[in-house]
């Protein structure tokens, strides 16, 4: 097999695990999915596809704080730690400017980053890009990128690191819009359900009291107000008969 025949297959390979991901990453955003899981794809395609040597992926808190949440071995994790202890490094400087980082030589900047440097050193890795998780105004973390040699990514690598990024950003944020609505759902079936008791209680006071559901509804409103009770548990004592006005 010639050299061209060998490089042929390994694009079509690289393209196929692409084809894949994206393919993940799309399903995300039209059902259920785990997201750790979608991560940790997302970091294990980069180690695979891209000319990087480890990946990992760290997400902004409620606090804003970047966490680990994936990553494709312990050394890189222990680089990303120690950016979130000093909120330095590449990885930090993406995430607070919204755009991307490159440190082709971590020597360079070693007055920068000290501790970042060290550290990278320490697990021999020579080189590293940090692009953001973002979407329009938002950016939620970072894809991490570490190189055991000196240089830059090609262009390439670049674009497909923050295409994959970009996809992943989206898929996150739409499960938390899918979750944040479920709640809102979750608040108003409850409004919905409360107010069918207190329709029931209303009844029921107006055919004990002989009076308007109008009228009935004061009583409960007041008696509630009296004791400092929710006008739900009120109600729902009315309807079992363990209340009587």
């Amino acid at each position: 097999m010639s050299a061209d025949g060998r490089d042929a297959r390994g694009e079509a390979s690289r393209e196929a695990v692409l084809v894949d991901t994206f393919a993940a990453l799309a399903d995300s955003l039209v059902a259920g999915f785990d997201v750790i899981e979608l991560l940790q794809t997302l970091v294990e395609t980069c180690s695979r596809v891209l000319d990087v040597d480890e990946a990992g992926i760290l997400l902004a808190d409620e606090d804003g704080d970047l966490e680990v949440v994936a990553s494709t071995s312990e050394s890189s994790t222990l680089v990303e730690t120690m950016q979130l202890d000093a909120r330095s490094g590449p990885c930090w400087t993406s995430f607070t400017t919204a755009a991307p980082v490159s440190l082709p030589d971590v020597d360079v900047d070693r007055e920068r980053w000290p501790e970042f440097v060290e550290v990278a050193r320490e697990q021999g890795f020579r080189s590293a890009h940090a692009v953001p998780l973002r979407l329009r105004g938002t950016v939620i973390g970072t894809l991490n990128l570490l190189r055991s040699t000196v240089g830059e990514l090609n262009d390439r690598d670049v674009r497909v690191a923050q295409a994959l990024a970009d996809v992943a950003t989206i898929g996150i944020l739409q499960e938390r819009t899918l979750r944040e609505s479920a709640v809102v759902q979750q608040q108003l079936q409850g409004a919905l359900d409360t107010r069918v008791v207190i329709e029931q209680a209303k009844g029921v006071v107006a055919h004990v009291r002989g009076v308007s559901t109008d009228e009935a509804f004061v009583l409960i409103r007041r008696h509630a107000r009296e004791k400092r009770l929710k006008l739900a548990d009120v109600a729902a004592q009315l309807v079992e008969r363990r209340l009587t006005l």
